[in-house]
């Protein structure tokens, strides 16, 4: 019998605002005993990485905290734990959350009820496929997404699928070396695009040596 995951749960703070969660107790942790995340091809070792506080994503979570959202669909890729989206849920925004892994709906919904806020739109996608239901978003934001070369493609394209003509995105990436790369893809589409080190960082154990990876898109200039 296959022992229960074991949680923890922890309260960071985000300016003036606590968000409450409900987290894997450590990367040690794995349940998957009916072999649902092994047959969508994430192995043991990989289980567990959904399941907690990474830098890149407080990272998100500080730099999105004080930016412009009313009247913008937002989508969360890879969510995670979804620290920025359920800050922005706090803040009545229209957010929508996805990601690949098995667990992360019932996280998510978890520690919208632990923050005493609406449950958050969410639906599971894989980058690699066209068949979901999400629709098109004014802001993408997400963190910590290009493990592997081939990533660079597939996020460019998912995102083009999913985005406005006029469209913001926001990524914020520990230095993994691919960023260049996506800044090409995303070219193709038609996005300009800076990469900006972020500020006042001391929320983080260590000094955070990636990037916030910014790019928009204006319609109306293109084809001008």
């Amino acid at each position: 019998m296959t022992p229960p995951i074991r949680v923890k749960y922890q309260t960071i703070e985000i300016g003036k605002v606590d968000i409450h969660l409900c987290t894997l107790r450590d990367k040690q942790q794995f349940s998957d005993p009916d072999h649902i995340a092994k047959n969508l091809g994430i192995n043991d070792a990989l289980w567990p990485l959904f399941g907690v506080i990474w830098p890149s994503s407080m990272v998100l979570a500080h730099y999105m905290q004080a930016y412009e959202t009313e009247n913008k669909r937002i989508l969360e890729i890879g969510c995670g734990m979804a620290l920025t989206s359920l800050m922005l849920n706090k803040q009545h925004a229209d957010i929508t959350a996805t990601d690949y892994h098995p667990e992360v709906e019932s996280f998510l919904q978890r520690n919208a009820a632990l923050n005493q806020d609406a449950d958050i739109q969410y639906e599971r996608a894989d980058w690699s496929k066209d068949n979901d239901t999400l629709g098109r978003f004014d802001l993408i934001i997400g963190s910590d997404l290009l493990y592997e070369d081939e990533h660079s493609q597939q996020l460019a394209k998912f995102i083009e699928n999913h985005s406005q003509p006029n469209c913001e995105v926001v990524l914020v990436d520990p230095g993994r070396g691919r960023k260049n790369k996506l800044a090409s893809q995303m070219e193709k589409y038609g996005y300009l695009s800076e990469q900006v080190k972020p500020h006042q960082t001391d929320y983080l154990d260590v000094p955070f040596k990636g990037h916030v990876l910014k790019y928009w898109r204006n319609a109306d200039e293109i084809h001008q």
